[in-house]
């Protein structure tokens, strides 16, 4: 669970570079996201050092040098090839999470996972989850930059804002997708179920207040509020952190991206 989260997180934060091309930003912004990504992948190889595949690793490895490269390269005058590597290590990582994502999984407790979704959906979940992350991860990071460079223009943090918000609608999407399938078999009723226990916490704390939370952040950027905006998206980021994990917790446990 936790290659996953930082698989999906990795992609999210070199993806939403890809949105930030024709911008002004400093360049040691794009630096601090390949480092953050090198980590996530440095600590994805830990966790997979005893269950991953070649694929898995060949893909891990070649985002992993990626990541250096990147960071290398956004600390040079004009940044030689910096938007080839955003380009090339975000689909490295998607490669690896794509492969560690269809692996087999088998509960310790439960044995195979008996209800499982078509590929199709694992993608979705996938992509939905690591747009939601590393947009607000890396509009975080945008918004505290400004405390360093205050004469900044806005641009590139009200973009992020307006990707954060259509990241969580796609997350909303794919989540009542799955939790429609899921109601199809069980009943919302049975209070004794972990299932419905979790839910309230999962759709409550990792949608609905990051959603809430966000439109804030976006008006109080537009008014040039970065500091407060930062703090709000500090929570953004903790709730969505929580809500992700609670909905791979509910994937393992039912089998449906809820």
């Amino acid at each position: 669970m936790l290659v996953l989260f930082c698989l999906r997180l990795a992609c999210g934060l070199l993806g939403s570079l890809l949105f930030l091309g024709s911008l002004a930003v400093n360049p040691r912004f794009y630096r601090t996201q390949f480092l953050v990504a090198l980590g996530l992948g440095a600590a994805a190889a830990v966790f997979l050092r005893e269950t991953a595949g070649i694929l898995v690793w060949l893909a891990l490895i070649l985002a992993m040098v990626g990541t250096l490269l990147g960071s290398l390269v956004w600390s040079l005058e004009g940044a030689p090839g910096g938007q080839v590597l955003v380009w090339l290590t975000t689909l490295a990582f998607l490669g690896t999470l794509a492969a560690s994502s269809f692996q087999p999984f088998v509960d310790t407790r439960t044995g195979p996972q008996k209800e499982t979704v078509c590929e199709a959906w694992q993608l979705a979940d996938d992509l939905t989850s690591a747009a939601l992350l590393g947009t607000a991860t890396t509009a975080m990071l945008m918004g505290h930059f400004y405390l360093i460079a205050p004469s900044m223009s806005l641009a590139p943090l009200l973009r992020l804002l307006s990707l954060l918000f259509a990241a969580i609608c796609l997350r909303l999407a794919s989540a009542a997708v799955g939790l429609g399938f899921w109601t199809m078999r069980h009943s919302l009723g049975n209070l004794e179920d972990v299932t419905v226990f979790w839910l309230p916490l999962r759709w409550g704390l990792g949608l609905v207040a990051p959603l809430v939370l966000g439109w804030m952040a976006r008006e109080a950027a537009r008014i040039r509020s970065t500091q407060s905006a930062t703090g709000i998206l500090y929570v953004v980021v903790i709730f969505g952190f929580l809500g992700e994990l609670t909905s791979m917790l509910l994937y393992r446990h039912t089998g449906y991206p809820l």
